[in-house]
């Protein structure tokens, strides 16, 4: 997909389509004593949930033209919000003289070996820098190291990173930071709400994908931290809502008390919330889960879901086009630009799903 919308087009889309503006002055129910988190917090009067009034910094590009390749985990709207920050960012290179194309493409569904193909697809094509947000870490990673041996610019964004501690050479890194901390303060305030008592199951996504894979592990650890609390059920829904709904039933009918469901990406808190008001169990079923999907955030304000650790897609796409110029350019992490720019989730109750659903959708109770 080549870009070109203009700028006041990305913004009418986005506040109208894919993802929140600003919320300040919604306030959120708290939980009772929420765990604290550097970058994962509940909304309250001063909070932005998405900087949506981002501007380039004050760095000068040394070329007036750029090429980019990004290939990402699957066509879902999630990514859709992150290439409106991208867009956003490469108008506002535009206005200043230097132009930004570059394409974003994905499969219809996720598959590490399809992200290999289209790297390996790129590669000849003379872009100035290459990103992909991982599929799957052990299998991407190689074919990334081989990109840079081959002299190409390789960096990782948007909601997985290939980290140099998992062998992965790239040259820095663009999204979320925090996942293993979004899926331990999502169950935190599962946790808390069911006063530390009950079964629980957990809904990850992608085997494979770190986002997923790293709050899994951070539901583990809260979960553990609450000697009345038990995990019963995990699965791997493949981030789409049908197996979402169709696991939760599972879960359900095996599990006829069971208190919690913590969902670990944006398609399976609305697969989760569709089976629990299917079997007549809301309100018995406390769901957490994360982002901004329409349906989530019905659920939300009908208390049918519980929380969700809504993300700053729009951040990570204006920022990744900011550092891919500075990677273009040969500057290094630490230069002019961090390893990894942190982007921040905030945790969103009833209280704030209203403001949320009106900013994003257009939707006026």
């Amino acid at each position: 997909m080549m870009v070109k919308r203009g700028r006041r087009g990305a913004l009418a889309l986005a506040a109208l389509s894919v993802f929140a503006l600003g919320l300040g002055g919604c306030r959120g129910e708290t939980p009772p004593d929420p765990s604290p988190a550097a970058v994962s917090q509940p909304v309250d009067e001063e909070t932005q949930v998405v900087r949506f009034d981002r501007e380039l910094g004050g760095y000068a590009p040394k070329k007036k033209e750029y090429s980019f390749y990004f290939t990402y985990k699957a066509v879902h709207p999630w990514w859709d919000a992150v290439a409106l920050g991208m867009e956003e960012a490469a108008q506002q290179y535009a206005d200043q003289g230097v132009i930004i194309s570059y394409e974003y493409l994905a499969p219809s569904a996720v598959s590490a070996q399809d992200q290999i193909r289209r790297l390996e697809e790129a590669a000849p094509r003379g872009f100035d820098v290459i990103g992909v947000d991982v599929a799957d870490v052990d299998a991407v990673t190689p074919a990334v190291n081989a990109l840079l041996d081959q002299g190409h610019k390789v960096m990782t964004f948007s909601s997985s990173d290939a980290s140099r501690e998992d062998g992965c050479r790239r040259i820095a890194y663009v999204g979320n930071t925090h996942n293993f901390q979004d899926g331990a303060d999502l169950a935190q305030a599962l946790c808390q709400k069911l006063g530390g008592q009950g079964k629980v199951a957990v809904l990850v996504g992608t085997p494979g994908a770190p986002c997923h894979e790293d709050r899994a592990l951070g539901v583990k650890s809260a979960v553990a931290q609450y000697p009345g609390m038990e995990i019963v059920e995990l699965e791997y829904d493949e981030d789409t809502v049908e197996k979402a709904y169709q696991f939760t039933k599972e879960f359900l009918e095996r599990h006829p008390d069971l208190a919690g469901i913590v969902c670990c990406n944006m398609s399976n808190p609305v697969g989760a919330a569709r089976a629990v008001v299917e079997a007549g169990r809301q309100g018995q079923v406390v769901i957490v889960g994360m982002d901004h999907d329409q349906e989530a955030l019905d659920y939300l304000r009908d208390g049918v879901i519980y929380a969700l650790g809504v993300q700053d897609c729009y951040s990570i796409g204006f920022d990744t086009i900011q550092v891919a110029v500075k990677i273009a350019d040969g500057l290094l992490p630490g230069e002019a630009y961090p390893e990894k720019t942190e982007e921040s989730t905030t945790i969103i109750y009833q209280d704030g799903a209203a403001a949320m659903l009106r900013t994003l959708y257009g939707v006026i109770d």
